[in-house]
């Protein structure tokens, strides 16, 4: 059976990364920006990572310079070398665990997680991230769901973590954009792993809401997601497609 996607995600918008400001000190899947989005009421959307030693972070990319100054990808530092190593525009606060933000949000908004892809091609050369993600979870109190863009991670939470709500991020997919190959992009477009990983839900782009698969699963009563909303015009016109909006850059 596929867990639903809890009623709070669709009742306010989803801070993309959290609510984060450079210019205020709250640099994106921060604390402070987490902290931010609890105090505003809004969801929150976070991005994971694994480290050497299988720790889930909360950080967007694979490599540390543009949030750390620092070169080198994470997933070859240890959870303690990430903790100690201040994010760019912040208050010297390090990379946080996935445990210490379910500790700081407990609960109290919607908590939107995506696992970003470790196979490198949205392959299905996945498993260490997801089981630290499924560790974690355990046992937390509150409205959260999983995500990726790899349907074979989304096929592993549902393996690792059945009781998790879980969705597919989807896309354009447009190969200029991806470092994959065409045929993947080609693949993926299509969204044809739904079905097959038990999803809830879908976060799609938001330029391309106008896809007929989104327009088909949304009437099979899918909720659809989308992804990143940065102008009060370009959520009004998401929101004629999509449930709920992840933003960035403006008060939502």
């Amino acid at each position: 059976m596929t867990p639903a996607l809890p009623a709070a995600f669709l009742d306010a918008p989803i801070a993309h990364r959290g609510f984060h400001d450079t210019a205020l000190g709250r640099p994106e899947n921060s604390r402070a920006a987490i902290r931010a989005a609890i105090e505003a009421g809004y969801g929150i959307e976070i991005d994971l990572q694994l480290t050497a030693d299988g720790q889930a972070m909360v950080f967007h990319d694979y490599d540390l310079r543009r949030l750390t100054g620092h070169p080198g990808a994470i997933r070859k530092i240890s959870a303690a070398e990430a903790a100690g190593m201040a994010l760019l525009n912040g208050d010297g606060e390090g990379i946080p665990t996935l445990s210490e933000i379910l500790d700081l949000v407990a609960g109290r908004v919607a908590l939107l997680i995506e696992l970003k892809d470790q196979d490198g091609g949205m392959g299905p050369d996945v498993g260490p991230l997801e089981q630290a993600a499924a560790d974690a979870l355990s046992g937390y109190q509150g409205p959260v769901a999983v995500m990726s863009f790899n349907p074979h991670s989304i096929a592993a939470m549902a393996r690792l973590a059945p009781e998790l709500p879980r969705g597919l991020v989807t896309s354009a997919y447009d190969p200029e954009d991806w470092p994959l190959s065409v045929a993947t992009c080609d693949r993926l477009r299509g969204i044809p792993d739904f079905d097959r990983t038990a999803s809830a839900f879908i976060s799609h782009e938001v330029e391309d809401l106008g896809r007929p698969r989104v327009a088909e699963l949304k009437a099979r009563g899918v909720p659809i997601l989308c992804w990143t909303v940065r102008s009060a015009r370009q959520e009004a016109e998401a929101r004629t497609v999509a449930d709920n909006i992840t933003f960035e850059g403006y008060p939502a």
